[in-house]
């Protein structure tokens, strides 16, 4: 019976205190708004009714829409590419010690820094967005993937090859399932940094998408209600998806990686 209450009340808890801790930040902004008299920052009543027109006009959701699908050709080809690459690099020392210093000179590069180039070789479109979500993804699945799998326990692979596996099965059936855990890591913060980089990419290369109606909102009028309700949009949305990377992380096929290495 004490079990079962205090499941209750971890869950009512779970809910509770960030219901709580957004209205309180909801309240602050307000009473900031109200207190300095600004009629230039929004308050969240302005935001509210920046958000309906945004939906009524039917662009909150199609710029969202437009977001999403870059981010998602970019970080899916990103995690095609750089999960082979990392295995191999992972599996290979000697082709790593060959490549790694190259990733290891382009992986801080911040991916804004491509715009320009991507401009030129693109122009202004999808697929220079698109490139630049590919750039800022792919190091760090590279990376993470590489990491797992030579962190993977060697007894593991001695077993595999005991057993009689190839090293393409080996890796396919050991190596990948072991260095999981880690690779997961790897994709959510590549997700983050893809979701990041659409925003500021969109600011420029395109003329769709939330980062887009950030700055037309500031430019057109200086609509800085919309550009509150595109930022929270934005916020929302990478929320949804980190949410949805833990999540994966939950799965017991996984789950057991994140506890052996606390």
């Amino acid at each position: 019976m004490n079990s079962l209450t205090q499941a209750r009340t971890l869950r009512w808890e779970r809910w509770f205190w960030p219901v709580f801790a957004t209205s309180a930040v909801l309240a602050i902004w307000f009473l900031a708004v109200k207190w300095t008299g600004s009629h230039v920052f929004p308050s969240p009543f302005d935001v509210d009714r920046g958000i309906a027109e945004l939906v009524r006009k039917g662009l909150l959701f199609r710029y969202a829409g437009d977001s999403l699908r870059r981010v998602g050709i970019g970080y899916l080809t990103a995690v095609a590419c750089g999960i082979p690459v990392g295995l191999l690099l992972g599996w290979y020392p000697a082709a790593a010690a060959v490549v790694n210093p190259v990733i290891q000179m382009l992986r801080p590069i911040s991916p804004i820094a491509w715009i320009p180039l991507a401009i030129v070789w693109l122009g202004v479109s999808d697929a220079a967005c698109v490139l630049l979500i590919f750039i800022a993804a792919f190091f760090p699945v590279v990376v993470a993937t590489m990491n797992g799998v030579r962190n993977v326990p060697s007894v593991f692979r001695r077993a595999g090859r005991n057993f009689g596996l190839s090293a393409p099965m080996l890796i396919a059936r050991v190596v990948f399932p072991a260095a999981l855990p880690q690779v997961i890591v790897g994709l959510r913060i590549a997700l983050g940094i893809a979701w990041l980089v659409v925003v500021a990419a969109e600011m420029i290369a395109v003329d769709s998408g939330l980062g887009y109606l950030v700055i037309d909102s500031r430019n057109a009028g200086k609509r800085y209600d919309l550009v509150v309700a595109a930022m929270l949009m934005i916020g929302v949305i990478g929320l949804i998806l980190d949410s949805g990377v833990r999540r994966i992380e939950r799965f017991k096929s996984i789950r057991w990686g994140f506890q052996n290495e606390s």
